[in-house]
């Protein structure tokens, strides 16, 4: 039995020889305890996943959850970076920061390793599940992962319904306690629509470590019930801790199946020109199911194709006052959008600011509508024709700005005031735009159909709706 083990390991190894070109570690830490195990393949198909392996937040099963993995996602051309997490011992700050320490290193040897920046994913399993959902759900944008692969995870830190270890470990015995700390690393709870990425959960209906209907369904959900891709694949058995052993039943399915999701994404080209569709719900996709395949940003990444990477950070019912009753420059998605380091910015927000409680402070709308220009392009703040040498000084980074006025409000529903929007806000942003030399693109003219492409709210755009906003917008940064 020991030989047939021995000759095993040996063909294992000769294997993943035949498919890794290249296998190295770095330390994470100073102090050496935490460290990445990187492997990098022959034939590099751009694409990087960094592993999160499980054991409860108390141990670190990196065989089956970990390097195991390597051998399969080498021959499909993936690079793989294995995370060997300080446990937290209730320092949850210890496992996040070295995971998120991983993703930077990945991202900013990209071009070394032959690594698309924005086809970086992580793959967690059991606790390193959660730990997963948590880099997913809470990291800042330049560490968040471009999609999920959650096996079996932890997903709630309420150890009444969740792994016990995991919530306590993770959390610590004071933090079991606080019940806004629980919620919000009960991932399911901080799942954010079009912010949070892509993923798939992979998991055994008669998992009874993890108990799959509170944890990896609660998840799922959370991410259908926003309109953000999801996928799960449940197998009828293996229990809790399969990982990518081959002695799982379904082991042969699972690597179809994972395969085929991981090829189905479409992936933007490392030099593509970033397009920030920043707005209201227009821009969000409101009433219109899975806005993130349907709504107009994404209609619209269709239409330019794989040369461009177009994102949402659309958020329903904000504001461009900052008085007013949401402001959207007080959203993580206006942190996001810039950090998005976008070529071009399309904004679309004043729909809301028409309404009386916010049009109070109309007077500031203007101001308003400059901070966020000057956020976006300081280089305005100050005409270069005024100074040459403050010009030469200017942030390198100055995407064309297109301003989009809103369109017609059909009814006045949520006291939303067509007046308001055709003859106060448009004359500000006509203005604002003539001063800085903006691109406006006058959706209340241009957007005309009526019911057929309205809900009937007489506000938000329908499906057709979404479709026609795309082709205005499209056929704007064609010129």
């Amino acid at each position: 039995m020991k030989k047939l083990i021995s000759f095993g390991l040996l063909l294992l190894a000769i294997t993943m020889q035949a498919q890794t070109a290249r296998k190295f570690t770095l330390k994470l830490t100073d102090d050496g305890k935490a460290e990445m195990v990187c492997f990098l393949p022959q034939t590099p198909s751009g694409k990087a996943i960094v592993g999160v392996p499980g054991g409860g937040y108390s141990v670190l099963s990196n065989g089956h959850e970990g390097y195991l993995a390597s051998d399969w996602l080498n021959n499909q051309g993936i690079a793989y970076f294995v995370v060997n997490y300080r446990l937290p011992g209730g320092d949850r700050s210890k496992p996040i920061g070295d995971v998120e320490s991983g993703i930077r290193i990945v991202r900013d040897s990209a071009a070394i390793w032959g690594i698309n920046p924005h086809d970086v994913g992580i793959m967690g399993f059991s606790a390193g599940g959660h730990l997963a959902s948590v880099i997913s759900t809470h990291a800042a944008f330049d560490v968040r992962p471009d999609f999920s692969i959650l096996f079996y995870p932890v997903i709630s830190m309420d150890e009444r319904v969740s792994h016990k270890w995991s919530c306590v470990n993770f959390l610590g015995e004071e933090g079991q306690k606080n019940p806004d700390l629980v919620r919000d690393f009960s991932t399911m709870n901080v799942v954010r629509r079009h912010l949070t990425p892509p993923a798939v959960i992979i998991t055994a209906s008669d998992d009874r470590l993890v108990p799959f209907t509170t944890n990896g369904l609660e998840y799922y959900k959370a991410m259908r019930n926003v309109g953000n891709d999801c996928a799960m694949f449940v197998y009828p058995t293996g229990d809790h801790g399969f990982g990518f052993g081959p002695w799982f039943k379904y082991h042969d399915q699972l690597l179809t199946d994972l395969g085929n999701w991981l090829k189905a994404r479409q992936t933007p080209q490392p030099d593509a020109i970033r397009v920030a569709c920043v707005g209201n719900s227009i821009t969000d996709g409101h009433g219109i199911d899975m806005a993130t395949q349907y709504g107009y940003p994404a209609l619209l990444q269709k239409k330019l194709g794989n040369g461009y990477w177009v994102k949402n950070f659309g958020v329903s019912g904000r504001t461009m006052l900052n008085k007013g009753d949401l402001p959207y420059m007080n959203e993580l998605a206006w942190e996001d959008a810039q950090a998005f380091k976008p070529d071009v910015v399309i904004i679309k927000l004043g729909t809301n600011d028409s309404k009386p409680q916010n049009w109070q402070y109309g007077s500031e709308f203007r101001q308003d509508l400059e901070q966020m220009i000057f956020s976006l392009r300081p280089d305005l703040k100050t005409p270069a024709k005024k100074s040459k040498k403050k010009a030469k000084n200017a942030a390198p980074a100055k995407p064309q700005i297109f301003l989009c006025t809103p369109i017609k409000a059909e009814k006045p529903s949520w006291n939303i005031n067509e007046s308001v929007i055709a003859n106060e806000i448009i004359p500000i942003q006509q203005e604002v735009a003539n001063k800085y030399g903006l691109q406006v693109i006058d959706l209340h003219t241009l957007f005309e159909g009526g019911d057929e492409l309205m809900l009937p709210d007489g506000i938000h755009p329908n499906g057709k709706g979404a479709q026609r906003l795309a082709e205005i917008i499209y056929e704007s940064l064609s010129k």
